[in-house]
């Protein structure tokens, strides 16, 4: 009777365990990387020393992202990125401003200061300045030959491995995700900065 009681207690715990994986919420492991292929594709793989977590909340955050709008794009760098991009639409008013009126959007138009020069020769297209994150490597956390990380000093230094370090975003992710949301039948030129 003990051998059928095993066999059965394992049984329900292996039938609790893919109950759990069932959900994106409670999936963890391989099973939340599978998951996330089956909404996503190739789209949205887990980053390097990427806890099940911060998976989770990327994938949540992705599931019902804006498209095909500026808005789009703006927001979807912002999440990517942490930092806000630039966006330029020469043909948009809104942008440039416009002669014999104050101009209506952040840049304005004015001689000898901020402000883009509208065209009408670039319809469809934007110009997006996209700024990589600045929180690579162990936030907090001073390197060597820096005067807040040496030795006998008051500092925020410590002893970590790789795995407390956060990924930078490649211009690639950049890319792919502009292109992932942008306006069908449109144009957008990116550029990257530190």
């Amino acid at each position: 009777m003990s051998g059928f009681a095993a066999m059965l207690s394992w049984l329900y715990s292996m039938y609790q365990y893919v109950q759990l994986q069932m959900r994106i919420a409670t999936a963890s492991g391989v099973w939340l990387d599978i998951a996330a292929s089956d909404f996503f594709g190739t789209g949205l793989p887990r980053l390097a020393n990427e806890f099940d977590d911060q998976y989770r909340a990327r994938i949540r955050s992705s599931l019902f992202v804006e498209h095909g709008t500026r808005n789009a794009i703006y927001y979807t760098l912002l999440r990517l990125t942490g930092r806000a991009p630039v966006i330029f639409e020469p043909a948009r008013p809104a942008d440039t401003g416009a002669y014999g009126g104050a101009g209506v959007g952040a840049m304005g138009l004015a001689y000898n200061t901020a402000g883009g020069y509208g065209s009408l020769q670039m319809p469809y297209q934007a110009l997006v300045q996209a700024y990589l994150p600045s929180t690579a490597g162990i936030p907090l956390v001073a390197g060597y030959g820096i005067p807040t990380g040496a030795y006998n000093t008051a500092s925020r230094a410590e002893y970590t491995s790789l795995a407390n370090a956060q990924e930078s975003v490649a211009q690639q992710a950049i890319y792919n995700a502009v292109e992932a949301v942008r306006p069908a039948g449109t144009t957008v030129w990116v550029g990257t900065s530190p």
